[in-house]
């Protein structure tokens, strides 16, 4: 529970993976399916307290769903939204090497109905540029679960309502994100600039 709200939960520190924050993305294979500002939180197994307070809000969206969504039949194995990243995909392909140790859940936003705010921990009331959060990244994560029943097929999803930023981490894409230590070196009072060339020192 946050905010007052059962079915809604605040993530401890978790990392980011497949992020589409700054512009609603719509999966090439699914060329059809409404445009959605999505992320998939990798959640480590060790923070008890956020997979517990996640179970407890899926389980109060399930409670609601009943007679709001299935017409007061509960299904007998609602699919949820989070699961083991040390198994296989609802495909049974295996999850990436960064899911090991991870429960993996992927919250989104339909593009209709707005953007989900995104910030960093040093200060929440200012968004933060598209730039700065990506996969690998670390943050906290504000999710709601809610009822659905889609050609059939009965679950629960989890909606994105909001991203802080913790702290920067290695990009997921193999590419690490560039910062200010590129040159920490000449940062240092006294640092000689030296010429390649003729190793002459200059300034």
């Amino acid at each position: 529970m946050y905010q007052g709200k059962s079915n809604k939960s605040l993530t401890g520190e978790c990392r980011l993976s497949y992020v589409h924050l700054a512009k609603a993305y719509v999966n090439p294979s699914q060329p059809n399916a409404e445009p959605k500002y999505s992320v998939t939180l990798l959640i480590p197994k060790t923070d008890t307290a956020t997979y517990q307070d996640v179970m407890t809000s899926i389980s109060a969206a399930i409670s609601a769903a009943v007679p709001k969504t299935w017409n007061g039949v509960k299904p007998p194995v609602p699919a949820i939204p989070i699961h083991d990243g040390d198994g296989v995909r609802q495909d049974g392909s295996p999850f990436g090497p960064e899911c090991r140790g991870m429960w993996v859940m992927t919250a989104s936003r339909r593009e209709q109905d707005g953007k989900p705010w995104v910030c960093d921990i040093s200060n929440p009331n200012v968004e933060l540029a598209p730039q700065d959060i990506y996969s690998g990244a670390y943050a906290r994560c504000t999710v709601e679960f809610f009822g659905y029943c889609n050609s059939g097929k009965k679950g629960i999803g989890c909606s994105l309502s909001g991203v802080m930023k913790t702290r920067d981490g290695e990009s997921l894409g193999g590419v690490m994100k560039p910062t200010a230590n590129e040159f920490a070196q000449f940062a240092q009072a006294g640092t000689p600039m030296v010429n390649p060339l003729t190793g002459e020192v200059m300034g």
